[in-house]
């Protein structure tokens, strides 16, 4: 029996929604750190792959070369981000959280963590699991769709 293409595009406004009101709930949990979701999510993925390339880092957050160059040089005046010469490539600039980063990521995780804890708190751990399953697949799934293009398309941890 073929799927009801309505719960399928439900489920993809559903998926959609959450993701921006939980993007929305965490900015309101991080507006006291001082910095934008741009900024927490450049944290976010050099908390997980520290020293990416800016173009890498500008393909992972669907950004323009100029804009994540932006970022990155307001980033490095705060503090939070260096940039060092590739030791294989010459034209490459790698991005690497310096020790304030660090601590600012530290800062991040505690908040988001409570703020995780408060939005699950609604969630039964099978339910959670058994939705993660599946949320899993459908990402397996846009990656294959995807092919080569899915550079980067790993689970985001903060």
């Amino acid at each position: 029996m073929p799927k009801n293409l309505d719960s399928n595009l439900r489920f993809g406004f559903l998926i959609h929604d959450v993701s921006r009101m939980r993007r929305i709930v965490v900015d309101r949990a991080l507006k006291p750190l001082g910095i934008t979701r741009s900024q927490w999510w450049v944290l976010a993925f050099l908390s997980r792959r520290d020293g990416m390339t800016q173009t890498a880092l500008a393909a992972d957050l669907d950004l323009t070369k100029v804009a994540i160059g932006g970022l990155v040089d307001r980033m490095e005046t705060g503090g939070f981000v260096e940039r060092r010469a590739d030791e294989r490539d010459a034209r490459a600039r790698r991005i690497y959280l310096t020790k304030a980063g660090q601590k600012l990521v530290a800062a991040i995780r505690e908040a988001v963590d409570a703020v995780e804890a408060d939005i699950m708190s609604v969630v039964e751990d099978e339910e959670l699991e058994i939705a993660s399953a599946v949320l899993l697949r459908v990402k397996t799934r846009l990656i294959e769709l995807i092919g080569s293009d899915a550079e980067g398309a790993g689970d985001i941890e903060l």
